[in-house]
Formats: structure tokens, sequence, C-alpha cells
């Protein structure tokens, strides 16, 4: 093992100490966010922050970075006050990932990265066509995290696109079956693949291996 100090994280030339960090947290997930602003200018943004919040209600948070620099996304999201959550898939991770170079305001990254916006009917963000889950949100507050200029955008899940035979009857939804794909770092991406389903945990009983559909084993 190799011990890094606060110091020799200080001391690493800027993109070495990003990429470092940014693998310390494992495997993340890997979604793009739409938008449209009210000129109905489209954008999308590839994030690997998106986490669960609550399930009653149904609420998922994303991290986006300081605004040192212009952050369509961000400023799109107060303007409208929606935007969606779409999974990168296989077929598309490379044109997901071009989304997070710097274009300019009057260019969609839709367009740019060859990837087709489509609309849910009566709600204004923009969904990826390529994606097998989709996810139509509803901004519920934005929670500045001062010591960085970053912030936490939370929002309230309004509407789920997602291939029908991937949910279980329990509600598990077979996410490697979708063909989704987890980010490390900045910029490596990976396909999975589940070892197993586990029973609920409770002190007193050992646990269990599961089938996909959440049926015991053997």
């Amino acid at each position: 093992m190799k011990h890094y100090k606060q110091s020799d994280l200080a001391q690493m030339k800027d993109r070495e100490r990003a990429r470092f960090v940014n693998c310390l947290s494992g495997f993340k997930s890997a979604n793009v966010i739409g938008t449209r602003d009210r000129r109905q200018q489209d954008n999308l943004a590839i994030v690997s922050s998106v986490v669960h919040l609550g399930s009653n209600p149904p609420f998922l948070g994303f991290v986006m970075r300081p605004q040192s620099v212009t952050r369509h996304t961000w400023e799109n999201i107060e303007e409208s006050g929606v935007y969606t959550i779409n999974h990168v898939g296989e077929s598309f991770f490379k044109r997901a990932h071009k989304t997070s170079a710097r274009y300019p305001r009057e260019q969609s990254e839709f367009d740019a990265c060859d990837l087709t916006p489509e609309f849910m009917d009566g709600f204004h963000a923009p969904y990826v066509a390529e994606s097998s889950l989709r996810i139509g949100m509803q901004l519920v507050e934005i929670i500045p995290i001062q010591h960085n200029d970053t912030a936490l955008i939370v929002g309230e899940v309004r509407w789920v696109d997602v291939q029908e035979d991937v949910v279980q009857s329990d509600g598990y939804i077979d996410i490697e079956g979708l063909g989704t794909m987890t980010i490390s770092g900045l910029d490596g991406y990976h396909s999975t693949s589940r070892a197993v389903r586990l029973s609920y945990a409770k002190p007193d009983e050992e646990l269990r291996e599961l089938h996909i559909n959440g049926e015991t084993k053997g």
C-alpha cells in the first residue's frame, strides 16, 4: 500500500489530482442531464454524481461543479425548473462523453454529439432517445456547498421511461440488462457484471442469495 497525505495531494498537478480524487469514491453512475432554456435552446451534459436521496417522495440529487465558468445546465434548471436524467448506454457512451466539452450556449450538445432530443408531452426538458432509462425531474432545491462553490441539485421524479422487461415483479430494475455504463474517475467507462442479489438484511437471519426476480435461490 502507498500512503498519501493531504500534502501529497496538494502537490499534485491539477489534472493529476482531479483524476486521482475522482477515483476515490469508486464506480459511479453515468448519466446525461437534458435541459432546455426559455429560448428553446437545448443542452446536454454528462455527470457522474447522481445519487438516490429518498423513495417517498422519490428524490434524486446530483452535484454541479463551481460556477467559475458558465454552467448552462445549472442556469437552465434554475430558469425552467425541470430537467431529465438519462442513463448512458454502451451504444453511445463516447458521444455522451463528448458532451463534457465546452460548447457555446447557442450550440446544442445533442446536435454536436449526434444524439437525439425527444420530449414527453407537456414536459419542457428534452430526454435522450438513445437512452434505455430516462427520468423526468422537477427541481426541489439547490443546496450550495460553500467550501468549494459547488451545489447539490435536488429534484423529484415526475416520470420514468424504461424498457418494460427489465423491471422485476418486486420493483428491482435489471440495470445491467439495459446496457447501462458506469464511470471510474473522470474518463474510465465500464460495462458491468452482477455478482448476485441478496436478501434484506436482518440481525437474526442468514443472508440468502436471490434470483434476479427476487425469489430465493435453491
